[in-house]
This record gives C-alpha cells, sequence and structure tokens, in this order.
C-alpha cells in the first residue's frame, strides 16, 4: 500500500500565538523578539504583514525597525506557545497514532491506516487545517505526499493556511524547477557547494554524477540525490517515553559579552553541571563533548572532542570544553554552549582501557551525586561551586582555571 505522510507546519507560529493575547495589534506589522536593552534584540518571528516589509527571522530588531519603522515587537510568551504545541498534537492525534514532532510547530503524520476511517490524505488535511483554526484560532499549511521529504516540502509551498499534494504522478512538475535550497538538509553551505558545480534546482541535483556527489558531500551527497528522486522512506516515529537522547545540551543569551577566561569557564561549569546531573538520572554516559562559540557579529562555529571512557561529571565536561575554548575561542564572544554528545547506557557500554582514570572518575561523580542531593533537599542554591558566585553578586571569587 502506497504511504500517505502529511507535514502540518502552524503557520508563524510565534507570533499567530502572541497575537491572540495582544488582538489589538491584529492589523499591524507584528514580530515576537527578545529585550534591546538586555542584548536580546533578536527577532524570533514575524506575521505576515511584517514579512511583506521585509521582516526576517534571527535578524537584529534595529535593522528590523529600520525595514518596519511601525513594527511592533512582543515579548515571548514560551508557556503558550509549549501549550499551544501539545494542543495541536492532541488534533493530530485524533487521526493518527503516528505523529513525529519536527521542532514545536511542525509535525509529520502518517495516516495510511487512517484513510479508510477519515478519508483521502487530502480530506483528512483539510479536517486538520479546519479543526486548528476552529479550536486554536490559528492556521496550518500541510503538505500531502508519499514520502516525509516531500510532505515537508509541500506545506513550505504555500503559506498562510495552504495545502499541497505531491503524488508520484506529479512530483517532477510541482518541484523539479525549485530551488535545491528549498529541499530539507540542504543547508546554506550544502546549496552554495551545489551551485559552484552549476546545481541550482532540485530537478539539478537528480542529474549529478553520484560520485561527484559523494565526494562533494559524502553520504549526504547521495542521500539528497534520493531524496530529490523521491525514494525517501524513513518511516514518521512516534516519539516514546523510554526513548533516550542522542544529545543533552545546555546554552543561554547573556546580558553581556564574555570578555575573559573566566568567565567563559563560568559559563561552561553552571551548563556542564546541569547535563551531569541529567546524564545520571538517565544512567548514561557522554563520550564525547561538543562546544559552540557564538562571535559578536552571532556567527556560530561547533568543536568537539572524545572523552575517553566516557562520563557523567560536570567538571569533566566543563575541563573538555574550557580546553576545546582555550584551542579554538576567540574573546571576546557573545556567548558560548555544551553539548554531551554520542550517548552511551550504562558503564559497561562504554568502553574501558588502562590509561583511563576510571577511579577519579567514580570519584567525581559520587562528590556530584552527593551536591544534587543535598540541592534536591534544601534548594538549588544550598551548596554551590565557588566559580559560580560572583557575577550577579556583583564580585569576584578568585576562579580556579583547570590548568591548560
Amino acid at each position: 500500500m502506497e504511504r500517505t505522510i502529511l507535514h502540518c507546519d502552524l503557520n508563524n507560529f510565534f507570533a499567530s500565538v502572541s497575537l491572540l493575547y495582544n488582538q489589538t495589534l491584529m492589523t499591524e506589522p507584528v514580530a515576537v523578539g527578545g529585550s534591546v536593552e538586555n542584548r536580546h534584540g533578536i527577532i524570533l518571528a514575524k506575521n505576515e504583514i511584517a514579512k511583506r516589509f521585509g521582516v526576517k527571522t534571527a535578524e537584529p530588531i534595529w535593522k528590523a525597525k529600520q525595514k518596519c519603522a511601525g513594527l511592533y515587537v512582543l515579548p515571548p510568551l514560551y508557556d503558550k506557545y509549549e501549550e499551544f504545541s501539545l494542543k495541536a498534537r492532541a488534533i493530530y492525534h485524533r487521526y493518527t497514532d503516528m505523529v513525529e514532532p519536527f521542532g514545536m510547530d511542525e509535525c509529520w503524520l502518517d495516516v495510511t491506516g487512517s484513510r479508510l476511517l477519515f478519508g483521502s490524505g487530502e480530506e483528512i488535511a483539510k479536517k486538520i487545517m479546519r479543526d486548528i483554526k476552529n479550536e486554536l484560532n490559528i492556521t496550518a499549511s500541510v503538505g500531502v505526499s508519499f514520502n516525509k521529504i516531500f510532505a515537508k516540502l509541500g506545506s513550505d509551498m504555500k503559506k498562510p493556511e495552504g495545502l499541497t499534494i505531491i503524488s508520484k504522478e506529479n512530483f517532477k512538475d510541482k518541484i523539479y524547477s525549485l530551488p535545491a535550497s528549498d529541499l530539507l538538509y540542504v543547508g546554506k553551505s550544502t546549496a552554495e557547494s551545489l551551485a559552484r558545480k552549476g546545481v541550482f534546482t532540485i530537478g539539478d541535483i537528480t542529474l549529478c554524477d553520484e560520485n561527484m556527489l559523494y565526494r562533494m558531500l559524502g553520504k549526504n551527497g547521495l542521500s539528497l540525490r534520493a531524496n530529490a528522486m523521491g525514494l525517501d522512506n524513513s518511516p514518521v516515529c512516534t516519539p516514546k517515553s523510554t526513548d533516550r537522547p542522542k544529545s543533552i545540551g545546555r546554552s543561554r543569551t547573556l546580558s553581556y559579552d564574555l570578555k575573559e577566561e573566566e568567565e567563559v569557564w563560568r559559563e561552561l561549569l553552571l551548563y556542564a553541571e546541569e547535563l551531569g546531573e541529567r546524564l545520571r538520572d538517565y544512567n548514561m554516559y557522554a563520550t564525547g563533548v561538543a562546544l559552540t562559540v557564538r562571535s559578536t557579529d552571532l556567527s556560530v562555529k561547533e568543536y568537539s572532542a572524545r572523552l575517553d571512557g566516557g562520563s557523567q561529571t560536570g567538571i569533566t565536561l566543563a575541563r573538555a570544553a574550557m580546553a576545546l575554548f582555550r584551542e579554538h575561542g576567540e574573546l571576546p564572544c557573545r556567548s558560548v554552549g555544551l553539548r554531551a554528545v554520542r550517548l552511551k547506557e550504562g558503564r559497561g557500554s562504554v568502553q574501558l582501557d588502562m590509561f583511563s582514570q576510571v577511579e577519579e572518575e567514580m570519584r567525581l561523580c559520587g562528590i556530584e551525586e552527593i551536591l544534587s542531593s543535598i540541592c534536591s533537599r534544601f534548594g538549588e542554591n544550598a551548596i554551590t561551586r565557588a566559580s559560580l558566585v560572583g557575577k550577579e553578586k556583583g564580585f569576584s571569587p578568585g576562579f580556579s582555571l583547570p590548568s591548560p
């Protein structure tokens, strides 16, 4: 049986939900953004009216207001976004139990087994769009196709509140003239690499020599060609409560630039302690760390390193990340982020060798477990490292950075 896959995309989601609580601005150009005063001045989302002025996501608010002087910038309502996201997923689950989230505002649905109950993919899509509009007072665009890649492409083609059907019979006519960057997983750098070889459209990708794509992009190049040809057969994967993460990360936007190594160390240690606690909760070990550095011009670079023997202690993660920063990072920088990657379940799944400091790792893990138990009993601020005190209190306690 040919699959029927839907991709549902809630239109201008953050802005649409925010406008429900600011209805006097429904006919005005509106964006959701952070506080200019606190340096969080970036556009997170915008409504259709703001789009017509050329306002773009991720651009500075001051730049957006140069394009649209009457732009209203609303603060984000994260609790409401999560609430509406869950409500939309509840609507999807009326029509199928195979729902795969793709961010807060997008989901894939496999409705192959639902057609006898609810009709064709197009009919199900129309019912979902109606339910979302009537019950949530926001709109959705839906793509209907025989695979996930084309369903996602369809939902992007007509916005807002559009419905696009991409079938095995019409997909070449509908999509082969579209820019290569419209295809899922073709990011900016990949599109630029393809363009240098004269590959500009999705149809051009299908004509590429496989060896050339492999030399350019590795296995991803072969996957892109298969996706463009309609050969994607990846399943819609419904998250389960027993699923384990492949990586966990932490970052935040600060109200000041990081100008000293001590400030970077404090941030990394703060993130690492939280990640260590989560790893212990999952009984997982990180066998690698990834450091993200956002420069003052907002460009982002990521660096990674292996952790021989694995770790679930914050101090080990922080030291590894700090070593990466010393090797690759530059000051000042806007922010840093930390991820624990290549996660393994249980100590038994992590390869040990005679050179790994297993006893030291176990000792550090025991210390952090004691600290966590004290905080869970007496409050999160009951005990903390001296390195994490000072910035908010207005003094510097004298940092102890890890040795190079």
